[in-house]
């Protein structure tokens, strides 16, 4: 598959805003909400899509002839693929997800199976001269991993998984990288966790020389190889929770030679100050169904809760902290009511993607408005979608 005139920096939404695990329903996402999307900001151009494909859809999809069929829906449309979301496993829409979404871990054999059918389907339908990225999930939920024990075994699974990676591109000729995903709660929440995980675990140099072993390769290459098949997705609501610096923790990454091999484009709340009035509206952003992590700052001391109600029943008023909340909202709204959103965070980062670019997948993430309070949803989730990608754009142009 070719597409004309493809950009360096490629930019789209991700599909597991709308719900489906079948693949019946992802062609039927595809056909209506993608299509209708890229009417509104690519009507005349070719429109990359950020599939989310759940373990379901990824076993159909393993037959060769709905794989021609996804990709008779793509060319009919004028779509192509250029990143899969594999972090969601099972059903992302159901009645109750919260952390329930890290299963299976990296600690089981379900999740590289899944992401190697990822990498398999994204490699049969990536176009020509363009490089692809899977995310996945940031090693497992923390308390499953209580010891260093833990971290080998994992570190082992994803030097297996970038040896595949490294062996389909081979018999394909497509780069395919796995990025995790830093997420507060997790083994992996923040831009220095990533960092020395892949220092003291990936690029050490005992599991370097079985990377090169069991890849068949030497030296400089088996570590240029391993570097190009592992990396992060930077999701700019995560960052801005954990109370990360945009530029700092970029540069982080890259000082440890990790590739960003996706950013994740998506908002959170921010209350500041915290009073009681909005402690008690904060109610209306706590469903049952996602974990909206909470990381509570005051001066230099640092609380966090593992989601809203835990905080919201836990809270110390005190006008001069400031919570963050793992909430993903429009990037459009700066503000919702008596709270702000985290904006500035992806604006930052924006800045810095089009002086001196950090990845060259783009990903808009605002998977929640489901569960969105009814008053910020003015808009049809098309209409969403495409004003997001609007304002994304006008940062990225200024």
């Amino acid at each position: 598959m070719k597409v004309a005139a493809a950009p360096d920096v490629h930019l789209t939404y991700c599909t597991n805003i709308h719900p489906g695990e079948s693949w019946a329903e992802l062609r039927t996402i595809l056909e209506r909400h993608v299509v209708a999307v890229k009417k509104r900001v690519a009507p005349t151009t070719s429109f990359g899509v950020g599939l989310r494909v759940s373990a379901r859809a990824a076993e159909e999809l393993s037959d060769p002839a709905t794989i021609t069929e996804l990709r008779e829906t793509l060319a009919a449309n004028d779509l192509y693929v250029f990143t899969i979301n594999g972090f969601p496993y099972g059903d992302f829409h159901e009645a109750r997800v919260k952390e329930a979404v890290y299963r299976p871990d990296w600690l089981e054999t379900a999740r590289p199976t899944y992401s190697r059918m990822l990498a398999q389907l994204l490699a049969e339908i990536l176009p020509d001269g363009i490089d692809g990225s899977v995310s996945t999930v940031p090693i497992a939920y923390a308390p499953r991993m209580p010891g260093e024990e833990h971290d080998e075994r994992a570190a082992d699974a994803l030097v297996e998984h970038a040896v595949f990676l490294a062996r389909l591109r081979d018999t394909t000729g497509r780069t395919i990288g796995l990025a995790l995903e830093p997420e507060p709660a997790c083994r992996l929440e923040t831009s220095d966790d990533a960092a020395a995980f892949f220092e003291r675990y990936i690029f050490r140099r005992d599991r370097l020389a079985r990377y090169a072993s069991l890849a068949g390769l030497a030296g400089s290459a088996a570590e240029e190889s391993l570097r190009r098949h592992l990396g992060v997705c930077l999701d700019t609501c995560h960052a801005a929770v954990e109370f990360e610096d945009a530029e700092r923790c970029v540069v982080r990454l890259e000082a440890a030679g990790i590739r960003i091999l996706k950013i994740q484009l998506s908002a959170g709340l921010r209350i500041h100050p915290l009073t009681r009035a909005r402690v008690a509206a904060l109610q209306a952003f706590a469903d049952d169904v996602y974990l909206h992590q909470v990381v509570a700052r005051h001066g230099e001391s640092t609380n966090r809760f593992l989601d809203l109600p835990e905080a919201i029943a836990g809270a110390d008023i005190n006008e001069k902290a400031e919570w963050r909340v793992h909430f993903h909202v429009p990037l459009f709204l700066a503000e919702l009511g008596l709270f702000r959103s985290t904006q500035d965070f992806v604006a930052r980062v924006l800045d810095r993607q089009r002086t001196r670019a950090i990845s060259t997948h783009l990903e808009i993430e605002t998977y929640t408005w489901d569960v969105l309070p009814e008053a910020y949803r003015g808009h049809t989730v098309d209409d969403a979608i495409a004003r997001e990608i609007q304002w994304v754009r006008e940062r990225l142009d200024t």
